[in-house]
């Protein structure tokens, strides 16, 4: 039986890592970016490949990717995480800070999508899982470049779908609301109908399903985990 690969970008803590842990459960080889070294402790403990490096980097993600490729010779999956972006009031972002947004919230999927992509149209096979957020689609005051580039994010998500799907290659975002890898807050837990911040184990199992066969017919989605807080169509 061949191996299943999957990359994990941003995954030496939070969500990233937890995705990382239940895709290894799961049965996936695993290689790890993350910049705090934590990544490559992970990939240890795990059995996988880890590289200590920014996903803000092209030369670090085709590191990652070369060395994947020379230790396994495919990928099968790539879960794009990603760290904090700038916060502040709308109008007062500086220009330096939509363009840090604009790297922490889009092109951190668009980098290695540049580089996995020809790999799985080659192999006719693949599935690439952005962890977005909420905010894609109720954009937050609190989470303005986020609402901002992840919203972005969902027309680029929905125009690869649609170039890649004839390849069997899919992609689709995951959308968390406020999940307990962040401290706790009384007036953002007030916000969820479900009275409760999300598990980081609610978001890596929606993305270990988003990577089966089960969801082989699901691309260019944005799936909402987020106890009820959207409510746009």
């Amino acid at each position: 039986m061949t191996d299943k690969i999957a990359i994990i970008t941003a995954g030496g803590s939070g969500m990233g890592a937890d995705a990382a842990r239940r895709l290894s459960a799961d049965g996936f080889k695993v290689a790890i970016l993350s910049s705090s070294g934590k990544g490559e402790a992970l990939a240890e403990e795990l059995g996988g490949l880890g590289v200590t490096g920014s996903n803000q980097s092209n030369e670090d993600l085709k590191t990652l990717v070369d060395r994947t490729m020379a230790r396994w010779g495919r990928i099968d999956v790539l879960v794009n995480s990603a760290g904090h972006g700038p916060r502040a009031p709308v109008a007062d972002i500086t220009d330096e800070d939509w363009v840090r947004g604009m790297d922490v919230y889009f092109m951190n999927v668009v980098r290695p999508v540049r580089l996995v992509a020809p790999i799985m149209r080659a192999q006719k096979a693949g599935v690439i899982i952005n962890i977005s957020s909420f905010s894609a689609v109720e954009p937050d005051p609190v989470f303005p470049t986020s609402s901002v580039f992840r919203a972005g994010l969902a027309a680029y998500t929905k125009l690869f779908a649609d170039q890649f799907a004839a390849d069997n290659v899919r992609m689709n975002n995951v959308l968390p609301g406020f999940i307990d890898s962040l401290p706790e807050k009384d007036a953002f837990r007030d916000r969820v109908p479900m009275g409760r911040y999300g598990r980081s184990e609610e978001i890596s199992a929606t993305v270990s399903f988003l990577a089966s066969a089960g969801a082989g017919y699901i691309t260019g989605q944005s799936i909402r985990v987020d106890g009820g807080i959207t409510r746009s169509l």
